[in-house]
């Protein structure tokens, strides 16, 4: 079989893509640096249609159909996990995106059984002699989507990285190619602050050498990375391969020995950063991109013994309650695999999951732990799972203790100028 034949056969332009959407279509696209720019930079121009829906997640752009309000009603967002395009259109009062509620593992199980996918729209990088493709930097819900959407459609990108692991699509699943080149989004590392060295501080130290950890991404985690190089035989399953890791690695800390399971590989289901990243991913048999299904299944995750999950927060309430996808009732990101990784490394032998947090918010005007979340807050970690909270004033392990326990435990780490006040208001509400 000449695969060179069969794939200019199913080659199209975008326009040709875009005539299969109707009013009602349902479609699912690749998620974060794989989004298909064609796909979404041009979805506004299908003209007579309403009630399209496109399931995306952690969008790295910001795309007319849902930042412009004449695509009311036309075209909706269906986000499993907001970004800042997402967050302007909702703040901006726009009815052009909504929320999936959904842990990452089953995410796109369930959007399969509740609704269907007409068409799933990815980005692959270039096809191999032998007919195969890669979804490149992404198989969180991607492969699940080829195998059951009514129609697939695939973005070949000549700057996607082939990747190894659960990413392979051979061209005979797939019912149309469009080439299209464009740079895969960025996604630069942040400067720690002292605060965030502060924490990183007091989580190093709750990991043991010859841990397998799962870090997601910004201040704090880059802050943990900095201070675990004098760490060995340090492992990775994750969520995210970030930026992070490769500089472990580079400095001997990172092995990848001790895993319980897949020694010596690093274990991800996504990765976003930079071009040296995503170069140091490309072909490289040390570094498997597996089914969210499996890497974020908690039953999975806790099969790695010393597994750590080390998580961020937006505000930690003092029975333990975890709110990391929403300041009251406005949006801000999503549960994404947080409560898969922490209930996985809970259960492990000799794991821990890690909530940490900064003590105040707005420049030190309010305080992160509160006696009670918000109005209309999402429970991303129910109270009853969490087990390690940190700030940059210290660690609460809640695991186990009373309620009047978990809130000196919280006190403790909450800011000094907080403290008195969130006494008194734990009285009140009847909570010590």
């Amino acid at each position: 079989m000449n695969w060179n034949d069969e794939y200019r056969k199913k080659k199209i332009s975008i326009d040709e893509g875009l005539r299969n959407i109707k009013s009602g279509t349902k479609i699912v696209t690749s998620m974060a640096a794989m989004e298909a720019q064609g796909l979404l930079k041009n979805l506004h121009r299908v003209e007579d249609v309403e009630n399209v829906a496109v399931a995306t997640c952690l969008n790295i752009g910001e795309y007319p159909f849902f930042v412009n309000k004449e695509y009311e009603g036309r075209f909706l967002n269906e986000s499993w996990f907001h970004s800042v395009g997402a967050r302007k259109a909702v703040s901006s009062g726009l009815r052009t995106v909504t929320y999936i509620p959904n842990n990452l593992h089953v995410a796109g199980i369930e959007r399969i059984v509740a609704n269907k996918p007409d068409i799933f729209w990815g980005v692959a990088s270039p096809m191999d002699r032998n007919g195969y493709m890669t979804v490149s930097l992404s198989t969180v819900y991607e492969r699940d989507m080829v195998e059951n959407a009514k129609m697939v459609i695939l973005e070949v990108n000549e700057k996607a990285p082939k990747t190894h692991g659960d990413t392979h699509v051979h061209i005979s699943e797939v019912d149309y190619v469009i080439e299209n080149s464009f740079d895969i989004p960025e996604l630069p590392d942040t400067e720690p602050s002292e605060i965030e060295m502060r924490i990183a501080g007091h989580i190093s130290s709750l990991v043991v050498d010859g841990a397998t950890l799962q870090i997601g991404i910004g201040g704090i985690p880059n802050a943990v990375a900095r201070l675990m190089e004098d760490k060995h035989d340090l492992g990775i399953h994750t969520e995210m391969f970030t930026e992070s890791m490769i500089h472990l690695f580079e400095k001997g800390a990172i092995t990848n020995r001790k895993k319980s399971l897949w020694p010596g590989k690093f274990i991800a289901t996504f990765a976003l950063g930079t071009k040296e990243m995503y170069s140091f991913i490309e072909d490289n048999p040390g570094v498997l991109l597996l089914r969210g299904s499996y890497v974020n299944d908690p039953y999975v995750v806790s099969q790695n013994e010393n597994m750590v999950s080390i998580n961020t927060a937006i505000s930690v309430d003092l029975t333990g309650q975890v709110c990391s996808e929403a300041i009251g009732t406005r949006h801000y990101s999503g549960t994404g695999g947080q409560l898969d990784t922490h209930r996985g490394a809970s259960m492990a032998k000799n794991g821990k999951g890690i909530i940490a947090l900064r003590s105040t918010a707005k420049k030190g005007a309010v305080s992160t732990i509160v006696p009670l979340l918000p109005l209309g807050s999402p429970v991303t970690v129910p109270r009853q799972d969490t087990d390690y909270v940190v700030t940059e004033f210290g660690i609460a392990r809640l695991k186990g203790l009373n309620v009047f326990q978990r809130v000196e435990a919280l006190l403790n780490i909450s800011h000094p100028d907080f403290r008195s006040e969130l006494r008194k208001q734990a009285r009140d509400i009847g909570l010590i």
